[in-house]
């Protein structure tokens, strides 16, 4: 019988077409995932996507899409065929009167402020990080923060993939309706997204006013400060008494702008933000001990200012050191209790941590596999230098989490399975009816989903 992996070096020597060149070792941005894929195709249309497909079934391999490689799991990782879908990116359509676009799947989220800006148009909410492809972001469960507003997969209203069988696949309000709520979300294991449709809004501005506060004063009305700001968050500096809060209320894209200054932006952005941030690392990796201090010292130095700028401009910002990254969405309630535990588990463990704990919020949706799927949630994220070993604070952190009804973030670190998962996800089941119905035989698997899913 031949194994997958002597198939894969078989067609590694005998690559079929110039759409495929021969595979080489592939990791994602944060190191911590790794793959040698026997084939790497690099489409430019869904012809070329559907070829893809059809010889990936004819050589017995799997096939996987992969964006930016921003997942911190193994999501996108093959020993089959590695599709990079850089090349399907760009402005397709744009319905001005529904304030709809349609994207290429490997566009990146930094492209799209100067792609909707001459249509006045702009994301209702983004992350922190534009790096990743839109299909990447989208499939994943990437969001923003703020009580009103969902994750970026809810603004879908329309895809178009590419399935097992070769087969182009729309699905929209009219077409396919009932695997609208799977697609959006889909983990890369419904077929290969090539095209998506945005729900957009008018182009906005964002009032921004960063500040440090007291620990204990921030969690004991943490709801009230979710509720009252537009996009709310904070993060903590363990070890310390003291997060930096950050507050945005949206204002119409014609109102005055009061942007940081460009020195400004470099000194807090890129000397602070990375340039400081990796310097501390390095040295809190080399001696914890000083781990600390080195926080304490960050409480006072960090960013306490307010500008108002494009909302791209607020919403994002360059994350230049390398981490690993955890991230669980529980109960909107349940946020100030979950990070007490947390700084508590800290303590008692004697660690030394050097990343901030993020704590952000979400709107419920009623996407299948989202991690806010028909609840109010919030957002808290543990990180750990690339350097350091992430496993004991990742492992310990999952436990409390869990004890909150905690679902993990798909593209980032967690040790669930589908055992574990289902009973989180009231669809769970309707989930997996469409991973039958659309790939009966597996071809977009590969065993991060395989345990994630169930085989």
């Amino acid at each position: 019988m031949t194994t997958t992996a002597s198939k894969a070096a078989r067609t590694a020597r005998t690559a079929p077409s110039p759409l495929f060149s021969p595979g080489r070792a592939w990791t994602n941005w944060g190191r911590v995932e790794h793959a040698h894929p026997a084939l790497i195709a690099r489409p430019t249309t869904i012809d070329q996507v559907v070829a893809v497909v059809r010889t990936a079934r004819e050589r017995g391999l799997t096939v996987k899409a992969v964006g930016a490689g921003h997942s911190f799991t193994a999501i996108a990782a093959t020993d089959g065929i590695l599709v990079d879908l850089a090349g399907l990116d760009g402005l397709l359509a744009v319905d001005e009167r529904l304030r709809r676009v349609t994207l290429g799947a490997g566009t990146n989220l930094h492209q799209l402020p100067a792609l909707l800006a001459p249509f006045g148009l702009a994301l209702e909410n983004m992350g922190d990080i534009d790096r990743q492809t839109v299909a990447g972001a989208t499939s994943t469960g990437t969001h923003g923060t703020g009580a009103n507003f969902r994750g970026l997969a809810a603004q879908i209203t329309g895809a178009v993939l590419v399935t097992a069988d070769g087969s182009v696949l729309h699905v929209d309000g009219a077409r396919n309706a009932e695997l609208l709520p799977a697609v959006r979300l889909g983990l890369g294991a419904l077929g290969i997204v090539v095209e998506l449709t945005i729900q957009c809004v008018p182009a906005f501005l964002l009032h921004a006013v960063e500040h440090p506060e007291g620990f204990d004063e921030v969690l004991d009305d943490f709801s009230v400060r979710a509720r009252e700001s537009d996009h709310f968050e904070f993060y903590w500096w363990p070890h310390t008494d003291r997060v930096m809060t950050k507050r945005n209320a949206r204002l119409p894209g014609e109102a005055p702008r009061h942007p940081v200054s460009p020195f400004g932006n470099f000194v807090e952005e890129r000397v602070m933000s990375n340039g400081a941030l990796a310097l501390m690392c390095r040295v809190g990796h080399l001696a914890p001990a000083l781990t600390p201090r080195i926080n304490r010292l960050a409480t006072r130095v960090y960013g306490d200012r307010e500008y108002t700028d494009h909302s791209h401009e607020v919403f994002t910002a360059p994350r230049n050191v390398r981490f690993r990254e955890m991230e669980y969405a529980i109960p909107l309630r349940a946020v100030p209790e979950a990070v007490r535990a947390v700084r508590t588990l800290i303590e008692a463990k004697n660690w030394r941590i050097s990343f901030p704990v993020e704590v952000r919020v979400a709107a419920s949706d009623d996407n299948w596999l989202s991690t806010a799927q028909g609840r109010a949630s919030g957002y808290i994220a543990v990180h750990r230098y690339v350097s350091d070993d992430h496993l004991p604070y990742f492992r310990e952190v999952e436990a409390i989490m869990r004890s909150f009804e905690g679902r993990p973030h798909w593209g980032k670190i967690h040790f669930q399975d589908a055992a574990s998962l289902a009973p989180r996800y009231e669809h769970f089941s309707d989930f997996v009816a469409a991973r039958d119905r659309l790939d009966p035989e597996r071809l977009f698997a590969n065993p991060y989903l395989e345990r994630v899913l169930g085989a």
